[in-house]
């Protein structure tokens, strides 16, 4: 399985995100330009050029119309996916943590950090609405003071968001009057990644407590537990196998007195009910920020500490992984 290395960013990935055909392949990172990749390749398409600081945050609407992105410079843009052009920018408090589509690509959200006396916000705009982004008045805005949002993601039918917060609880919040719907203390330390199933009837929560936790999207009970011996900074379902891949690694301040052995900066793959690891992918060097399955399930990208992207195109013998009940 070797991967094909993509390597358009000066500093560390913070996150990647496949389109829905999966032939595009978006990629984010502590320096200033989120690029566009040909996912078959690795050949870039493009780079979205006008933030001035980390970009923490992305994602891509349904139809690969319309992308966004958050960042450290204070400020929340919307780019045309065709152009690489600017659509519209919103000014924020502090920096921006987290963003999303809802399914329709209508709605959006984007939270910001607990920083410079700011309390934590979610923020969600209709775009159908233009005074909403003109005037930054969001139709629906949920302040957050006990813990700041570390990741979020759109639950089913557009009706509620999921959070994951700082001081490891995982909450769903009513879109139609801020109301919060559930919430599970669901890790002892920080949730650094929050992925759904492509049927959007799971969750999995990566956290920097070395585990990783599979849930009920709807109800948040807590279905499996992949236990680790690492920080877990990401983690993906496979969309037609019961597998799971985990990324993470010693934290990145400590990584240049440690060897890429001892780091644990691989990759992990585990059965989705046995909770069984049976895999690992080594490559990079340093901490595995990001990791997203392809969404046909053929492969899974990495995004690394290091500034690159890996992109696994999976062996036939991967197919032939089977599990004894």
């Amino acid at each position: 399985m070797k991967p094909l290395l993509l390597h358009g960013h000066e500093r560390s990935i913070t996150q990647i995100k496949y389109n829905r055909e999966g032939d595009l392949l978006f990629s984010s990172a502590k320096d200033q330009q989120p690029n566009v990749w040909f996912s078959l390749n690795g050949e870039r398409l493009g780079s979205f050029n006008g933030h001035t600081g980390a970009v923490w945050c992305i994602d891509v609407d349904w139809e690969t119309s319309k992308f966004m992105s958050g960042a450290a410079d204070n400020s929340w843009r919307l780019w045309d996916c065709q152009t690489g052009k600017q659509l519209e920018i919103l000014e924020t408090k502090s920096a921006v943590r987290t963003c999303g589509f809802s399914f329709s690509g209508n709605l959006v959200f984007y939270s910001n950090d607990q920083a410079m006396n700011q309390t934590c916000e979610l923020s969600i705009y209709d775009l159908r609405d233009s005074n909403q982004i003109q005037f930054n008045k969001p139709f629906l805005r949920i302040p957050m003071p006990e813990s700041k949002i570390t990741s979020a993601i759109w639950g089913p039918y557009d009706e509620f968001i999921v959070t994951g917060h700082d001081d490891g609880t995982i909450s769903q919040w009513n879109i139609a009057d801020g109301a919060i719907i559930n919430t599970e203390k669901a890790h002892t330390k920080p949730i650094n990644d929050l992925q759904s199933s492509k049927d959007s009837s799971l969750l999995i929560s990566a956290s920097k407590d070395l585990t990783a936790k599979l849930y009920d999207l709807s109800s948040l009970d807590l279905l499996k537990t992949y236990k680790t011996d690492r920080p877990v900074n990401s983690a993906s379902i496979s969309p037609c196998k019961p597998h799971v891949v985990l990324g993470g690694g010693q934290e990145a301040r400590d990584v240049t007195t440690t060897s890429t052995r001892v780091g644990k900066f691989d990759a992990k793959f585990y059965h989705l009910v046995f909770e069984e690891e049976f895999g690992r992918v080594k490559g990079h060097f340093g901490p595995i920020n990001s990791v997203a399955f392809h969404p046909d399930g053929s492969g899974y990208s990495s995004g690394g500490e290091d500034g690159y992207v890996r992109v696994h195109q999976f062996d036939d013998s991967y197919e032939d992984i089977t599990f004894e009940c």
